[in-house]
């Protein structure tokens, strides 16, 4: 039979030239968002009726600790004139390293152990390996393996199909001398071993305010790099085409507290360093610049981390450019994203699950070349297997199920990643020129010029965390006192943090939970107050609610009197709550028929110290302080603390 003989064949649905997603809907201007966001915004009351075009999204704008203007709305407009961000795989990377991304097997899962005991830690890290992680990140000497019992810490793993970063502090010359000299007695070809020898002598500093012996410039060293690392640095050029030798570790500036783009411009700073000492010791540019993996914090904040990634690649191939237009342009920067622990709290440890997961979205999304996602427990001592296997678990979910690996640059096109990407690279671009200002990286150190600038986004960062404008979930939200606090040993300390400190929102809070467990373990009870409720449930359920939470965060508990119809019998439920701290809690009408009248009686029963939840427009007669909305939370804790430990 012919097709004559059948008839015509249908075609079937043919695919169009230019695929039009919106093609069925009117187009939407800009000013019809901004009408619609404005409409919602007025009938909350935070704009008036009369307000411009425009007045109600910029409400909803906030600025970041880096200064810059964060919108509600971004469109194609806001993006136009921005520098061009190229293809995957080509100059300037924003968008990635490699052609392919990391399409499909995704990016190398890199899980860190630290521990004294080599036996032990081999055996965990070769769980890990046998279960999906694709390198080690290893803590060596000083708060670690013994750099002599390296091999046996190791013994079983194959160097040339799972590499091992090392993190050594001040041992990390002799510790990289092990690692190569181990490979060599493996059998490992110099030209298939992987691995990163951690060198980091400028991030020893920033963190541990020492340099390293005779540091200085008579003393044998480049800017403030030791000969003997320069002379590690060649031999890795030279024989070890895919292990890197030096880390530019910059999260050390997060650590402390610091901004995205401060930890972006201190990474161009001790890069730039490197570079120099290393062409001074007789390699090229591009070859220097191979040397190099860079480490960045990746953090709950997904936008702000998968932007710092981009533009972190985009400046290091600024710099390579400046410095070598020909040869190095071609070099991408390799990065290490590091789920930073110190965003991690010891208190409702379970929720940094979520706090890890979410960073190590951004970080993949971002491009980088390696993820560190560390075990929930991390902030409490050493992890159990249980922990460790749900952070290896975290990543391999996001690769092989949630597909994060099979897109290239998921963040490239969007207005708002694309915008932030260029606000970042801006901003860390000047914090890096007042560095090299100031005579580069080490010299900034020494003068406290980079202590300074962090310190002051670290105080802006305490004033959120004590307002809770920046919750922690779990520590200074929803904390729970009747908790379990999980149990884990001790880790040594590394380093001694003798240079920027290492700064932990949630520990804030913690002490005073520390406080309170230790109450409870000497008296029985925790400390208390009494949340004096005026009127029937439904005027004080919301007030009384946020006064408990709030001071919950603080180890404080809270009795309340219940449903009252005066002042009398809220003075006769506060008889016996054995606490000389009273709350007052209900509606804005109640507080004016009965806070005055119901304080004045608090006080003649014996009560120290008044507070009233809500905000009142007058001050209310014998009343002490207020709790709000964006009040200092730590301030109002330690207060109480002061009165109940006083009256004692």
């Amino acid at each position: 039979m012919t097709e004559s003989d059948r008839g015509a064949v249908d075609p079937g649905p043919v695919e169009p030239d230019e695929l039009v997603l919106a093609g069925g809907f009117d187009p939407v201007t800009r000013e019809q968002w901004l009408a619609a966001a404005d409409a919602v915004v007025r009938k909350s009351g935070h704009i008036a009726e009369d307000a411009e075009l425009g007045a109600g999204v910029e409400t909803l704008t906030r600025t970041s600790a880096d200064g810059i203007r964060v919108a509600p709305l971004y469109a194609a407009e806001d993006v136009e004139g921005l520098p061009e961000t190229g293809v995957p795989g080509a100059w300037p990377f924003t968008r990635g390293a490699l052609t392919d991304g990391h399409v499909p097997d995704g990016w190398d899962i890199r899980q860190r152990h630290a521990g004294t005991d080599p036996a032990t830690v081999r055996e965990e890290l070769l769980a890990d390996l046998e279960c999906g992680v694709n390198s080690i990140w290893l803590r060596v000497g000083v708060g670690g393996v013994p750099v002599g019992d390296l091999g046996t810490a190791l013994q079983g793993v194959h160097l040339d199909l799972a590499g091992v970063a090392l993190d050594a502090g001040a041992d990390a010359v002799g510790a990289a001398t092990a690692y190569l000299d181990l490979a060599a007695r493996n059998g490992i070809d110099d030209a298939e071993l992987l691995g990163s020898l951690g060198v980091d002598p400028i991030g020893l500093r920033a963190r541990t305010g020492a340099g390293p012996e005779g540091a200085g410039p008579d003393a044998g060293t480049t800017a403030g790099v030791p000969e003997d690392v320069t002379a590690l640095a060649r031999r890795v050029a030279a024989d070890f085409p895919k292990v890197s030798a030096i880390t530019v570790d910059a999260t050390v500036v997060r650590e402390a507290g610091g901004s995205d783009a401060q930890e972006l411009g201190w990474s161009l700073a001790a890069g730039v360093a490197y570079l120099r000492a290393l062409t001074a010791a007789g390699l090229d540019v591009a070859g220097a610049a191979r040397l190099l993996e860079f480490r960045y914090a990746a953090t709950p904040e997904q936008f702000p981390t998968t932007a710092t990634l981009r533009a972190a690649r985009r400046l290091w191939s600024r710099v390579l450019e400046a410095c070598d237009p020909d040869g190095a342009t071609a070099v991408p920067q390799r990065q290490h994203a590091v789920v930073s622990e110190a965003l991690f709290s010891q208190r409702d440890p379970w929720v940094n699950m979520l706090r890890a997961t979410v960073a190590g979205f951004a970080a993949g999304v971002g491009g980088a070349d390696a993820v560190t996602v560390p075990p929930f427990d991390a902030a409490l001592g050493r992890s159990e297997p249980f922990s460790r296997r749900i952070a290896r678990n975290t990543q391999t979910l996001l690769i092989e199920e949630s597909h994060l690996a099979r897109v290239i640059d998921p963040g490239g096109g969007s207005w708002y990643v694309e915008h932030l990407t260029e606000d970042l690279a801006r901003v860390a671009w000047e914090f890096f020129q007042e560095i090299e200002g100031a005579g580069g990286a080490v010299a900034a150190l020494d003068s406290g010029l980079v202590a300074q600038r962090v310190g002051e986004v670290r105080a802006k960062r305490e004033a959120d965390v004590a307002r809770r404008k920046a919750p922690l979930t779990g520590v200074s939200e929803f904390p729970d006192l009747a908790e379990t606090l999980l149990e884990r040993e001790p880790l040594p300390e590394p380093v001694h943090r003798g240079g920027l400190p290492l700064y932990r929102p949630a520990e804030a809070y913690e002490v005073y939970r520390d406080r309170s467990d230790a109450a409870l373990a000497a008296d029985g009870a925790r400390p208390a107050v009494f949340l004096a409720t005026l009127g029937p449930l439904a005027s004080y359920t919301a007030r009384a609610g946020f006064a408990r939470n709030l001071l919950a965060a603080g180890g404080i508990d809270a009795v309340d009197a219940g449903p009252t119809e005066s002042a009398q019998d809220v003075v006769d439920a506060f008889g016996g709550s054995g606490t000389p701290v009273a709350v007052l809690c209900s509606s804005d009408a109640l507080y004016d028929e009965r806070a005055a009248e119901t304080a004045a009686a608090l006080r003649a029963a014996g009560a120290s110290r008044i507070l009233l939840a809500g905000k009142p427009k007058e001050p209310v007669p014998g009343v002490d302080g207020t709790l709000y909305a964006g009040c200092d939370a730590l301030a109002v804790i330690d207060d109480v603390y002061t009165v109940l430990e006083g009256s004692k």
